[in-house]
């Protein structure tokens, strides 16, 4: 393999990469709204030489390269969340910019990048004659993933019955090669009260205060929770506060808080909601523990609900996906760093739900993601392009 051929060949289509990233920045595409993305998306697949274009029904787009045996997919969700304060930002989020090094704009890092570097990764496969007999290469564009990460995936494999060999996530890795992450989970509790006059409070049951209890007992579980030392500690953060009463005037007659809960190796949904449902102001006020479910229709209209439950997932380092990129990444650029995401991909499906496994790479940085003035970096494009070509021949070659 020509490695620096194909270097070359990644580098000569920076502007391209450049322009089709900044076309899908101008296009608002939060969750369920990802219509236009995936018109764009499909006019560039067409446009560099995709052997297939679909779209499935959930919404979710499927380009396909090449006719061979081990289908190898390239996943980029094509979901942004909003701009937030607006005041909070340095240029238009949409517009965007561009200068010598940077691309701005929402979406940037998390993560069109990515499925533009799949794009024009497979299409310098094909240019450059890696494709072969062995493999098919499938780049999909998913929906949803910033409002149910994984769900796409769900429906991929379960209703589209696409299984890949394995799975490369495009998410931003700061550069890196990334080959797990904690699972996380939403869980509410929900306390009740005896709602009364403000003005005479002793006569109602405010649960409010009830759940003041249970959230120090929250906060304080925090520091309890396993440790694992190549994914980090499992957490807990209380995310939303809810309540009901007649009136300002009024004592709550009910409450309710969510908590995001990431989990480590080694715990469950189970044993998550265990420990809350242990705490001792939970079980004094006979509060209700459950978990969140996801049922909001895609843009498309389609409906598939899901528990709002992700769960955590490791490719072990010697895996052959993990050695390939590894080959792919030192042919080009040296060698890698291997290491895991801080926080949640599709992968919590696909290898977590399902056991296909997955290994990342992807343009951008990790604390671009969600934050205002999100950039990314045309040298990123143009080096996940150049890896995710390499990588097909090199694991096939392997087997």
């Amino acid at each position: 393999m020509d490695f620096e051929k194909i270097r070359q060949a990644a580098e000569g289509y920076e502007a391209d990469m450049t322009k089709f990233l900044r076309d899908l920045v101008k296009i608002p595409g939060e969750s369920a709204q990802e219509k236009g993305h995936v018109e764009r998306i499909r006019e560039e697949m067409e446009k560099v030489g995709f052997d297939k274009v679909e779209v499935d029904p959930m919404g979710n787009i499927l380009g396909y390269m090449g006719h061979g045996e081990t289908l190898i997919a390239f996943d980029g969700h094509i979901d942004n969340v909003g701009i937030g304060n607006i005041d909070n930002w340095e240029f238009d989020p949409y517009e965007g910019y561009e200068n010598e090094t940077e691309i701005g704009g929402r979406g940037t890092s998390d993560q069109l990048g990515g499925i533009v570097s799949a794009v024009y990764g497979a299409k310098i496969m094909k240019e450059q004659g890696l494709l072969n007999d062995k493999y098919t290469v499938l780049v999909t564009g998913t929906v949803q993933e910033e409002d149910c990460d994984g769900l796409c995936w769900q429906y991929i494999i379960n209703e589209d019955k696409i299984k890949p060999e394995f799975v490369v996530i495009t998410e931003p890795t700061d550069g890196n090669i990334y080959r797990g992450q904690r699972g996380r989970m939403e869980i509410r509790v929900d306390v009740e009260g005896i709602s009364c006059h403000g003005s005479a409070p002793e006569r109602g049951d405010n649960a409010i205060y009830k759940m003041a209890d249970i959230l120090q007992e929250v906060r304080a579980l925090n520091d309890k929770l396993l440790d694992n030392d190549f994914l980090g500690k499992g957490t807990l953060a209380v995310s939303e506060i809810f309540f009901t009463s007649p009136s300002r005037c009024a004592v709550a007659d009910s409450c309710a808080i969510s908590i995001d809960r990431r989990l480590t190796d080694g715990e469950t949904y189970q044993s998550a909601i265990k420990e809350i449902k242990a705490l001792p102001s939970v079980q004094k006020y006979q509060a209700k523990v459950s978990m969140y479910k996801y049922d909001r229709p895609s843009y498309t209209g389609l409906q598939y609900p899901t528990e709002c439950f992700f769960p955590t997932w490791v490719i072990p380092a010697d895996h052959p996906a993990t050695v390939a990129m590894v080959k792919a990444f030192q042919g080009m650029y040296g060698e890698p760093k291997v290491d895991k995401w801080t926080f949640s991909t599709n992968g919590v499906s696909i290898m977590g739900r399902f056991g296909i496994p997955c290994i990342g790479l992807g343009p951008g940085k990790e604390a671009q993601a969600h934050a205002p003035n999100e950039r990314t970096w045309k040298a990123d494009l143009v080096k996940c392009a150049a890896i995710y070509s390499a990588l097909p021949s090199i694991y096939c070659a392997d087997k």
